[in-house]
């Protein structure tokens, strides 16, 4: 599956435990704007280490990082390595 793909089904379901099925774009704010909470950004970020190897502990954490799916795929892409 696709990087962006996976990581939209994983939001999507993070929301529908929430109770929300709004559908939302790859812009919408989703920490930021009350969708998500804390403790789903905790989720969100253990997912994004162990499916992509993203690092928190060495870049540090600002929610505004995976506040959009664009700035999660952006993060993820940048902590991909590469051959």
């Amino acid at each position: 599956m696709e990087r962006k793909a996976a990581i939209r089904e994983f939001v999507r379901e993070l929301l529908a435990r929430k109770g929300d099925t709004q559908p939302f774009s790859d812009e919408a704010s989703l920490l930021l704007s009350g969708r998500l909470q804390s403790v789903d950004a905790v989720e969100l970020a253990v997912f994004l280490e162990e499916e992509f190897g993203v690092d928190f502990a060495n870049m540090g954490f600002d929610q505004e990082m995976i506040d959009t799916l664009d700035a999660i795929s952006g993060l993820v892409e940048g902590s991909v390595k590469r051959p």
